[in-house]
């Protein structure tokens, strides 16, 4: 029996983005897109003399998985610079292809049951994906 996908939690952090809104004042800027779905998502990120994420906002088309891993990113982002997040992508890949355990990242352990489900794969990855070409990393 397959892991349930769409829980009531998953479904709730698409909600969620609606804290992490695109606006013209986030200088740095992503995109990414799966093949598998179509689903989009843009990032724009503010980031500090640092590095590190200060502010992301997000606009998304996207399933549901993309939408809550884009809230999980936006939520778990500030203070990461692009190593840990360019990491964390590749950490991500690893789990999903069953060769690692779940990453340390803030709330990812609510998708968990995409890691089942294949073709949500590059779903999971939209906002690492999206992140990385924003911060050239």
């Amino acid at each position: 029996m397959s892991a349930v996908l769409y829980t009531p939690e998953v479904l709730a952090l698409a909600i969620e983005l609606a804290r992490h809104p695109l606006t013209d004042d986030l200088p740095e800027h992503g995109e990414a897109r799966s093949k598998s779905c179509g689903s989009t998502i843009v990032l724009g990120l503010s980031v500090a003399e640092n590095g590190s994420v200060e502010s992301v906002g997000v606009r998304s088309q996207a399933c549901a998985i993309g939408q809550a891993s884009a809230a999980i990113f936006a939520a778990g982002a500030k203070g990461a610079d692009a190593v840990r997040i360019r990491q964390t992508r590749e950490a991500i890949v690893g789990w999903l292809r069953h060769e690692s355990a779940l990453p340390d990242w803030p709330g990812l352990g609510v998708i968990a049951a995409a890691r089942e489900y294949p073709a949500r794969h590059a779903a999971v990855l939209l906002p690492w994906d999206a992140a990385c070409s924003a911060l050239n990393a």
